[in-house]
Formats: C-alpha cells, sequence, structure tokens
C-alpha cells in the first residue's frame, strides 16, 4: 500500500472548506446604474436634451460672431456704417440711442415743387472730400458730410451748405457755446468726428432712418447721422412759402440739434418765431418760420 506524504495530506487538508462555500458579498449597484435601470431610454434622451437647451439659450442671449463693431486702433468701437474699401459707406447698424424724426404727415402737403430731384438713389453714401477751418469757440464739435451716390447733387456744394449753416453765430455755436470743423475722408475712416451730415433720396430714406416712420417725406437723425430729405432740400415745404434757402437752414439746425441730444419742442404762441426743434416740416402750428436754435 502506497504511503501518503504527511505533508501533502495537511496541504490538502487546509485547502479544502469544511462546509458550503459563502457567496462574495454584492456591490450595491452605483446611482448611475440605478438611474439608467430605473428610467430606461430616457438616461440617454435627458441629458441630450438639456445640453440642446443650454446652447440654444446661449445662441439667443449671446450676439452672432462678427456682430460686433471692429475695435478700432485706439482700442475703441468702429463706427457702425464705415466706409468700405471703395469710399462707399452702406446703410447703417441700429443707432445706440433712439433715432429721432419728424414722422411722415397722414397727407402729403400740397404745393409746388420747386425743384426735381432724383427719387431713389444708389443707396449708398460717399464722404464728401475735404475739411474746414474751425468755426466758433467752445467745445469741438467735427463732422463728415456725405451724400448719397446717383443722385446729381454736388457734394462740395452741399458742404460749403452746411458749414456756413452751422457756422452762422445764430447756429448752436451761438456765444462760444461749441464750434464746429467738417472733416473729410481720412477722420471718417478712423471715426475721428462726433457727426454725420448725409443728404439721401426720398426713396433712400427707410434704408437710412428704418423704422423712423419718415414717410419718404420728412428727414431724421438716426444714430450717428443727420439725414437730411433730398426732396424737402430741394423743395422745402408749403409753410415755407418757397423759401427753400432758409428751409435749408433750419432742417441742417433741426437734425443736427438731434444729434447733439436735443428733443423736438412745440410753437410757444401765435406769432412768435417757431424754435428750431419744432417739426416745421409739418406745420407752424401758429408760429413764424425760424431756421436758428438762437435767433
Amino acid at each position: 500500500m502506497a504511503r501518503r506524504d504527511p505533508v501533502a495530506v495537511c496541504s490538502d487538508v487546509g485547502s479544502r472548506s469544511t462546509g458550503p462555500h459563502p457567496l462574495p458579498p454584492r456591490r450595491r449597484a452605483g446611482w448611475l446604474r440605478r438611474f439608467v435601470a430605473r428610467h430606461g431610454w430616457r438616461a440617454y434622451a435627458i441629458p441630450l436634451l438639456t445640453v440642446a437647451t443650454v446652447l440654444t439659450l446661449a445662441d439667443l442671449v449671446l450676439p452672432a460672431r462678427g456682430s460686433e463693431p471692429a475695435p478700432t486702433a485706439d482700442g475703441g468701437l468702429a463706427r457702425a456704417g464705415e466706409e468700405a474699401a471703395d469710399g462707399t459707406t452702406p446703410a447703417s447698424a441700429p443707432p445706440t440711442a433712439p433715432a429721432e424724426g419728424d414722422a411722415g404727415p397722414t397727407e402729403i402737403p400740397s404745393g409746388p415743387a420747386a425743384a426735381t430731384y432724383v427719387q431713389r438713389g444708389a443707396g449708398s453714401v460717399t464722404v464728401v472730400p475735404g475739411t474746414s477751418a474751425v468755426q466758433g469757440s467752445g467745445p469741438l464739435q467735427r463732422f463728415v458730410v456725405e451724400v448719397e451716390d446717383g443722385i446729381g447733387v454736388d457734394g462740395a456744394t452741399f458742404a460749403a451748405a452746411v458749414e456756413a449753416t452751422l457756422g452762422d453765430p445764430r447756429s448752436w455755436g451761438s456765444g462760444g457755446r461749441m464750434s464746429f470743423q467738417r472733416v473729410g475722408e481720412q477722420e471718417a475712416a478712423a471715426g475721428d468726428y462726433e457727426f454725420r451730415v448725409s443728404l439721401v433720396s426720398p426713396g433712400s430714406m427707410e434704408r437710412w432712418c428704418p423704422g423712423v416712420g419718415t414717410g419718404g417725406y420728412t428727414s431724421c437723425r438716426y444714430g450717428e447721422r443727420a439725414v437730411i430729405n433730398l426732396a424737402r432740400w430741394e423743395t422745402a415745404v408749403p409753410d415755407y412759402e418757397g423759401d427753400v434757402a432758409t428751409y435749408r437752414q433750419y432742417v441742417v439746425n433741426h437734425e443736427v440739434g438731434h444729434a447733439l441730444g436735443n428733443g423736438h419742442r412745440s410753437c410757444p404762441g401765435p406769432g412768435r418765431p417757431a424754435p428750431v426743434m419744432q417739426q416745421q416740416t409739418l406745420g407752424l402750428e401758429g408760429c413764424t418760420r425760424n431756421a436758428w436754435p438762437f435767433p
């Protein structure tokens, strides 16, 4: 009979179980497993819908890429409607301040037209080149003059009329309140100015004054621009009785007055001079016509 190795016996006995093997303790399922087991396919859909909702809200709240004005060399923001490479300017972006203008009348006032004019130009405007001397004293207000392309108006002539109006001692600079200087293309491209005076055809008024309600009849101030309606520049209005020269001074002072922060005023009484910020284009309300802030 073969002898058993006592060491082998002891080793074998020590390795054997003396009873049934106990099962290893079950690990408790993690929260993710429990979540999936409970909600099934919804466990995958809910996170995806949450992410999609967050992205949609972010797209609505944050401005689109490229919608902010480009930084200028001095760290500021480029002005809306700056010149393109060909020297023209497209329609401007919405203004940072509320737009102002004489709302179009419900019925166009009747009266003979003193001149013919282009009903709709090219839609773009070009800065009139050149600069002027500083006129007046006080804080300097630099301005750009621009004319819509395709309306047949000599830009230099229009610019000279604007300069003469703003440089008059009865205008906004009266008594040293401020001074004015017209600047040209280089300053316009650099944003080195305070406001623009733009001559635009009646058919393009809504393009340059969107939502103001000019009806193609009145002028307006939109953002940094005092926009003069070509039709009014050429024919004035019935209450001015053919005095186109005085009306031109009025409309420049009125729209530039908006650009300088002035609102509308009413006629102070029958027979008195109308304030320049009265909407004289729509009627004098018993006042007499007046083109000047400080007559």
